[in-house]
């Protein structure tokens, strides 16, 4: 009898999606310490990728401190063997997305979905469009709603979006990512 083709482990995902190998992580601990969103992550960045070096990948797939990363790349950039942290950190966040989109936090997901859609549209962001679209998907409908108008008062909210000139080659860019429209 033969058995079904295992997928592949997070770890082996990670490899391929990234061509880097979690295991050139020293664990000195400098991504952490660099890291602005630290403090309010229950697993840290150097956390991230030892679990990943032993494959835990129910456990890091699961864990809401990947969506706390805001990708500014400080673990990056202060990495003494030049590893990329910010790459796995991303990869990870891709496989979340593909095999439990549903664990991945309401309120990340309804603001991914309209960022994309802003850029899809716009090239770059309406902030507006992206207030209303986050505040639809994510069913915070009055949450702040009291600072909307002194915002608008000071200009801070434009009334129309501004599109860049490259739109249609900004759309094949999402294409060659293999990024539906967002909707």
């Amino acid at each position: 009898m033969n058995k079904p083709a295992s997928r592949q482990s997070v770890l082996g995902q990670v490899r391929t999606l990234t061509n880097l190998d979690p295991a050139r992580c020293s664990q000195c601990g400098k991504c952490t310490a660099g890291c602005p969103m630290a403090f309010e992550m229950t697993l840290k960045p150097h956390g991230i990728m030892r679990l990943l070096q032993l494959d835990a990948g129910d456990k890091l797939l699961g864990s809401e401190s990947l969506w706390l990363c805001v990708s500014c790349e400080m673990c990056t950039t202060r990495c003494p063997s030049l590893f990329d942290p910010a790459a796995i950190i991303d990869a990870l966040r891709e496989i979340a997305l593909k095999e439990n989109p549903d664990h991945v936090p309401r309120e990340i997901r309804a603001f991914h979905s309209a960022f994309l859609q802003q850029i899809w549209k716009h090239g770059r962001i309406f902030e507006p469009g992206l207030l209303i679209s986050y505040k639809l998907r994510s069913g915070a409908l009055l949450a702040d709603v009291g600072s909307v108008p002194g915002m608008m008062a000071r200009g801070k909210l434009p009334r129309t979006p501004n599109r860049i000139k490259g739109l249609r080659e900004l759309r094949r860019l999402f294409e060659k990512c293999s990024v539906e429209k967002p909707r």
